[in-house]
């Protein structure tokens, strides 16, 4: 159930019944030549979206821009700061638990996303709010593993399987061939980190080659992902305040 189409009345009894909330998080960011800015906001609320229709579990409308200045130099991309997004998840899911749901789960579709989301769950705990991060592909990373064993870090094979399997009419498939060829993300000398932004090992904005991707893994994907994040919803459901708590101070 999507929380923004309710009225107020149908919302105080969805909040009522609910028991875990879904917030999904994406980004506007470059993607390469053959993928649209929004595709960690398509994948994200899609996963989100799945997830959410089973009693018990509200959508909550989600943050389509994240943390995504390693992308800057592209055209389209737009970014928030991580303090930003940190202090604007802890606004929402405060909303949110100020109605009495306070297990929530963001589900997250860009990596530069994770710490200031972890970030928010971290101080939320200690007044309660339980909020935890999923990212997807870390939730299902052996599926991936053996359906893509190229580099594919970024605009690759796998999320252009996703996109592919979530809307085709959005994939440039007659610009695969404009993708880079960049093997993986960042630029090291002697093993440290002298390039992270996308630009600094990227000319087109890719890392893995969309030519391996395929509709019939992303399906794979998209259903691996969602089935996991139902799991641990379940699991949350089941779990009392005081196992979730932050532990008291030491003897």
């Amino acid at each position: 159930m999507k929380l923004e189409n309710l009225t107020t009345t149908e919302a105080r009894t969805a909040l009522r019944n609910a028991r875990v909330a879904l917030l999904p998080v994406g980004a506007i960011e470059q993607h390469g030549p053959h993928l649209p800015l929004a595709t960690d906001w398509l994948i994200a609320s899609r996963i989100a979206a799945e997830a959410s229709q089973v009693e018990g579990r509200l959508l909550l409308p989600g943050f389509r821009i994240g943390v995504s200045a390693e992308h800057r130099q592209f055209w389209g991309t737009l970014t928030l700061t991580p303090e930003l997004l940190t202090e604007t998840a802890i606004s929402v899911c405060r909303s949110v638990a100020f109605h009495d749901l306070s297990r929530i789960v963001l589900v997250n579709g860009h990596g530069t996303n994770t710490a200031p989301l972890q970030e928010a769950a971290s101080r939320l705990r200690t007044e309660g709010i339980y909020v935890f991060v999923f990212n997807w592909w870390q939730s299902i990373a052996s599926l991936l593993g053996e359906l893509f064993p190229d580099p594919t870090a970024h605009a690759g094979a796998i999320e252009t399987s996703l996109m592919l399997a979530i809307d085709p009419t959005l994939v440039r498939v007659d610009r695969f061939a404009e993708a880079d060829t960049a093997p993986i993300w960042g630029r090291y000398v002697e093993g440290v980190l002298v390039g992270a932004d996308a630009i600094d090992f990227t000319q087109k904005g890719n890392v893995g080659n969309p030519d391996l991707a395929s509709p019939e893994k992303g399906q794979s994907v998209l259903a691996a992902a969602c089935d996991t994040l139902g799991r641990f919803c379940r699991w949350l459901d089941t779990q009392s305040d005081e196992h979730l708590a932050s532990h008291p101070h030491l003897d």
